[in-house]
C-alpha cells in the first residue's frame, strides 16, 4: 500500500511539472498570458480565496466542538447575501446606495451577519443539540436535509430567479495603486475586509473569555463542564460567530460578483469545507490559509497546469482544479496543512 501511495504521489509530481514547463514553454513563445493577465489572476484567487477562508473558519468551529461537519453552512452564507440584497435594492431605488455607499454597505453587512447568524443559531437550536448524544453519522445526515431545507425555503419565499445588487460605485471598480500593482478597488476591499475578519475571529478566539471557553469545550466538554463553563450556551456562541463570518462572507461575495440565488451557498460551501480540510479541519489558521491557498490555486492553476499539458477551455475547469487541490494536499498530507485539532475524545 505504501509503495502505491508513493507512486501516486510520484506521478502527481511529475504531472505538475509537465504542465508547469508546458506553461512556461508557451509563455516564451508568447503564447501565454501576458504578465498583467497573471497578476489579475492571482488577484481574483486570492479574493476568492478570501471568502472561502471566512466560511471555512465556520465548519472548522462547529467542527472542533462538535466534532461534525456542519453541511448546511453553505446556506447560512447564502442567507446572509440573499437578505443582503433586500437592503442593498431598497437602498438603489432611493437613491442612498450611489451617494452614501460606505454607509449603505455597512448596512447590507449589518443585516447579513445578523441574518446568517440567525440562521446559524436556529439551526443549532433546532436540528442539532436534540441530537447531540446521537452517533455522528446522525447529525451529518441532518446537516445535508438541513441544507435542503433552507435552500428550497428561500426558493419558495423570494423565488429560484437571480437577483443582482446593485454595481458598486466607479470610484470602487477602477484600478487602485497597491504596493506598486494596478488592482481592481472591488477585489482589493474584499481581500483586506476577509483578512480584517480573520484577524479578529483570531483575537476574539485567543484572547476573550468566550473564545477560551469554546477552546476548552472543543478540547473537552465533560471537563470544561465541571469548570463551569456553560456548554450548550459555548456551543450556541460557536455557531453564531461561525454565522457572522458567513455573513461578512455573504457581503463580499455579493460586492465582488454581484448575483445571489437560493442556491448561491451550495458550490461556496463545498469549496469552503474544502478549505477547512486543506487546512487541517477543527484548526481555525489552517482554515484562512487554506481559503488563500485554494483561492489561489484556483485562480491560476488552471492556467498553470492544465495549459501547459494541453487541454482544452482550461478556464471552464477552475472546479476541477480546486478539488484537484484537495486531492493533492490530502496525498502528500492527509492532516491537512496545519494538521488536524481534535479533541481529546476524537484523539482516544
Amino acid at each position: 500500500m505504501d509503495s502505491l501511495l508513493w507512486g501516486v504521489r510520484l506521478i502527481a509530481i511529475l504531472v505538475l511539472i509537465w504542465g508547469v514547463a508546458g506553461t512556461i514553454v508557451q509563455g516564451l513563445n508568447g503564447a501565454g498570458p501576458s504578465a498583467e493577465a497573471w497578476r489579475d489572476l492571482v488577484v481574483a484567487g486570492i479574493a476568492q480565496g478570501a471568502m472561502y477562508g471566512l466560511i471555512a473558519l465556520g465548519y472548522s468551529m462547529v467542527y472542533g466542538v462538535l466534532g461534525f461537519i456542519n453541511f448546511a453552512h453553505g446556506e447560512v452564507f447564502m442567507a446572509g447575501a440573499m437578505s443582503g440584497f433586500f437592503v442593498a435594492n431598497y437602498l438603489w431605488q432611493v437613491h442612498f446606495w450611489d451617494n452614501y455607499f460606505v454607509l449603505a454597505i455597512l448596512l447590507v453587512l449589518l443585516t447579513s451577519v445578523l441574518t446568517s447568524m440567525l440562521v446559524a443559531v436556529i439551526v443549532e437550536r433546532v436540528a442539532y443539540r436534540p441530537l447531540r448524544a446521537s452517533p455522528r453519522l446522525v447529525p451529518l445526515i441532518t446537516s445535508i436535509g438541513i441544507s435542503f431545507f433552507i435552500q428550497y425555503s428561500f426558493a419558495g419565499l423570494f423565488g429560484v430567479a437571480v437577483k443582482n445588487y446593485p454595481p458598486a460605485p466607479d470610484s470602487l471598480r477602477n484600478r487602485i495603486g497597491f504596493l506598486g500593482l494596478e488592482i481592481e478597488g472591488t477585489k482589493l476591499a474584499v481581500i483586506v475586509v476577509a483578512l480584517i475578519s480573520m484577524g479578529l475571529l483570531y483575537l476574539f478566539v485567543e484572547k476573550t473569555r468566550t473564545g477560551r471557553s469554546i477552546r476548552a469545550v472543543a478540547e473537552d466538554k465533560e471537563i470544561a463542564a465541571l469548570m463551569g463553563i456553560n456548554v450548550d450556551r459555548t456551543i450556541v456562541a460557536s455557531f453564531a460567530v461561525g454565522g457572522v463570518m458567513a455573513g461578512v462572507a455573504g457581503t463580499l461575495w455579493s460586492l465582488l460578483f454581484r448575483g445571489v440565488a437560493f442556491h448561491t451557498g451550495f458550490l461556496p460551501g463545498i469549496k469552503a469545507f474544502t478549505a477547512a480540510v486543506l487546512g487541517g479541519i477543527g484548526n481555525l489558521p489552517g482554515a484562512m490559509v487554506g481559503g488563500l491557498f485554494l483561492g489561489t490555486f484556483e485562480g491560476v492553476g488552471s492556467q498553470l497546469v492544465l495549459a501547459g499539458l494541453g487541454i482544452p477551455a482550461v478556464s471552464q475547469l477552475k472546479d476541477v482544479v480546486a478539488f484537484t487541490a484537495l486531492v493533492l494536499v490530502l496525498i502528500f498530507r492527509p492532516t491537512g496543512l496545519f494538521g488536524e485539532r481534535l479533541s481529546s475524545e476524537d484523539r482516544a
